[in-house]
């Protein structure tokens, strides 16, 4: 089973480096850039076959590593 989990930061959280992209575009020329954040996304591939599990496992993974969840959200996809 095939997931992918996206990482972002919360609103209201400074984004240093969303800032810094959004100045490199514009100074690049590309225009009607407004505002930018980036965050992580990770592929991941799960051994189980079973919705409920491979869930609850990218739930743990989120809360224990992939994400600072103070100042991170994510998302979980499967595929």
């Amino acid at each position: 089973m095939k997931a992918r989990v996206t990482v972002t930061l919360k609103n209201g959280v400074l984004d240093p480096q969303g800032k810094a992209i959004e100045g490199a575009l514009k100074s690049l020329g590309v225009e009607g850039i407004g505002n930018v954040r980036q965050g992580k996304v990770f592929d991941i591939e799960l051994e189980t076959q079973d919705q409920d599990q491979a869930e609850a496992a990218l739930k743990a993974a989120c809360e224990k590593l992939l994400a600072n969840t103070v100042i991170e959200n994510y998302r979980v996809e499967i595929a």
